[in-house]
């Protein structure tokens, strides 16, 4: 009977890939719990292999249709990818013409092929891997947003640097080139933020969410200026300590452990890169005064953040239900993390009384970043399984991978705007903006 009911499920399997496979037509094969395998489309020529080590794995999907249980099976290897990056499994799905339709499938084909699953075993898979606390953010104190960040970034700064330029810079690279590696990308990003300033010597910088000191380092080096930069990463900043001691810039750059809600002084130039989607939505209005107080007349903001697409009018700015994929993000990599939109962003700007001077969408740049440091990441595979174990390694891979397909398929985009506080009389911004690309 046993080998009776596997053999259904296992013909049952294949039939199910075949419907599939007519109407998808992918690059790529679906191997089985017994070492059979399926073209999923009509010409396969490509070694890519989805591998589903059990019939378990379909019961689980049928009972739990979720993409949390996609991740879990995923974490414990029950389905793997070989042959390729998941970005290259992935890019499959994202077809010019709006990508794969999975609404075109039959479904008198997809309900027979999952009838013998319907009482098969359909263990849930472990939960490892996620945020144990309130991911969502909604009630967060400043205690809160010190563990979420540490969640993220304190695995170990030798994790981070398989895949990161020796910059150790965090963010969205920028491309004079698209033929440019990370390396390249980086410094011209460094670069392309301190031209967007207009950083002078001796001018005051705060970088708020400095990360590993790139960009501080970047601009006392090169532009002379007082840089400050605050993080609640302690992995981060005994790195980026070290990093300013080693290129002698104690005279210019400092460091400290700090929310930005309890940072003080006064300067001429702030940048908030990749910290702005940390803050939470019903921040923003606390988050842009607070910036706004400790920038000097005539200073100038820069904040590059990824961003959604906007909501429909009348909709709310805080959605009342995550969806999936965001709740995914913010369970497994970044806790009380919310995007966004442009408008937005930009309306909460001029509302704390700053001028909006130029708005530049990087989501492209974005989707090639990622796309990079995912094939580096998995091409120092083994070394990053030995620093943060293969559960934590796959779940950043998927990670990587998906959020380079989102930004190419433009669901995720990312911009940077420059804003100064006054906006009355002559701005402190040159007239054109030619001295950019000099």
């Amino acid at each position: 009977m046993a080998a009776d009911k596997d053999a259904k499920q296992l013909a049952a399997a294949k039939s199910l890939v075949g419907a599939i496979a007519e109407n998808l037509d992918l690059d790529m094969w679906v191997t089985f719990w017994d070492g059979s395998s399926v073209e999923l489309g009509k010409a396969v020529s490509s070694r890519r292999e989805i591998r589903i080590a059990d019939p378990g794995v379909i019961a689980s999907m049928l009972r739990r249709p979720s993409l949390d249980t996609l991740i879990q099976l995923y974490i414990a290897k029950r389905v793997d990818f070989d042959g390729g990056t998941l970005v290259d499994f992935g890019e499959q799905f994202v077809k010019p013409k709006g990508g794969v339709k999975f609404k075109n499938l039959p479904k008198l084909a997809l309900v027979k092929g999952l009838t013998p699953f319907l009482f098969a075993p359909g263990d849930a898979p472990r939960e490892v891997g996620g945020f144990e606390g309130e991911i969502t953010g909604k009630n967060r104190k400043i205690a809160d947003n010190k563990a979420f960040i540490q969640f993220h970034y304190d695995l170990s700064n030798e994790f981070y640097a398989l895949f990161l330029d020796p910059e150790m810079v965090y963010s969205c690279a920028y491309y004079t080139d698209w033929a440019n590696g990370v390396e390249q990308a980086q410094r011209d990003k460094l670069e392309m933020i301190c031209r967007k300033l207009r950083l002078k010597p001796g001018e005051t910088l705060l970088d708020i969410g400095c990360g590993w000191g790139g960009l501080v380092c970047h601009a006392a080096q090169n532009f002379g200026v007082k840089a400050h930069g605050i993080t609640l990463s302690e992995e981060q900043l005994g790195f980026a300590r070290e990093k300013v001691q080693r290129l002698g810039l104690e005279h210019l750059v400092t460091l400290e452990l700090k929310d930005y809600m309890l940072a003080d002084g006064r300067y001429d130039k702030i940048a908030s890169i990749g910290m702005y989607e940390h803050i939470g939505l019903k921040n923003i209005p606390a988050y842009m005064a607070k910036v706004r107080s400790l920038l000097n007349d005539n200073g100038v903001f820069l904040n590059h953040a990824i961003s959604r697409r906007a909501h429909r009018p009348g909709s709310s700015i805080i959605p009342q239900r995550m969806r999936p994929e965001k709740k995914a993000i913010a369970k497994y990599i970044f806790p009380g993390g919310e995007l966004d939109d442009i408008g937005h962003s930009i309306s909460a700007m001029e509302i704390a009384g700053f001028e909006v001077h130029d708005v530049e969408g990087w989501r492209e740049h974005y989707a090639r970043t990622c796309k990079l440091w995912c094939e580096r990441l998995t091409a120092n595979r083994e070394q990053a399984i030995k620093l943060v174990g293969e559960e934590k390694y796959r779940i950043w891979i998927a990670y990587l991978a998906g959020v380079s397909l989102a930004f190419s398929r433009g669901t995720l985009r990312l911009f940077q705007t420059v804003a100064t506080k006054s906006a009355k009389g002559k701005s402190p911004l040159p007239p054109t903006r030619a001295d950019l690309y000099r």
